[in-house]
């Protein structure tokens, strides 16, 4: 929310936040570029990495943005390029959530920058109403992983696996994943 936005010149690109992206298509100023990810060809790799290659686990996040010394030396995580005094990105502005995002990933937010721009931007989406199928069946996909994953909590495994899944779908399955944490604890508690 703070920071200097670049020039804007027609017909150049430029990234500039999402907010301000979504105003100035609301005024019809702008186009927005949707990240690679969001197209259908990359949802429809995305479903059979997770229905067909490997069913158990999620697709994995997208790789640790890097950057280089400026130096012309070694590109090294952003982590250790923030703590050396660089800008500290958040998930909104990590190059995962951008044009420049590489296609077969999910980021953080993914289903929420989705929903977002379907809702603003539909006519800059290629393929929009597949999309929108594509990403139901996803959803619904991996809803279904995280509710069967619970299973490993009754075997007294006690660790269920959440690597590659967004903040929406951990916020909509926050409440059934604390029940059966709940019970799987009071039963447990009885057996003892």
């Amino acid at each position: 929310l703070q920071g200097a936005t670049p020039v804007l010149r027609r017909p150049h690109r430029a990234q500039i936040p999402l907010w301000l992206a979504l105003l100035l298509k609301k005024q019809r100023r702008a186009n927005i570029v949707p990240p690679p990810w969001l197209h259908p060809a990359a949802l429809a790799d995305i479903i059979h990495q997770e229905t067909v290659v490997d069913p158990e686990a999620f697709s994995p996040p997208p790789p640790p943005p890097t950057r280089s010394d400026g130096r012309g030396g070694a590109r090294q995580p952003f982590a250790a390029a923030s703590a050396a005094g660089g800008p500290v990105l958040s998930p909104p502005f990590l190059p995962a959530c951008t044009a420049d995002a590489p296609a077969g990933y999910l980021p953080y937010h993914w289903l929420e920058l989705a929903e977002t721009l379907l809702a603003h931007a539909a006519d800059d989406v290629p393929g929009a109403p597949e999309v929108r199928t594509l990403l139901r069946d996803l959803q619904e996909v991996r809803a279904a992983k995280l509710r069967g994953s619970t299973a490993q909590l009754e075997g007294g495994g006690g660790v269920v696996g959440l690597r590659g899944v967004g903040a929406l779908e951990l916020a909509e399955s926050r409440a059934f994943l604390l029940a059966v944490v709940d019970g799987v604890r009071k039963l447990g508690a009885s057996a003892e």
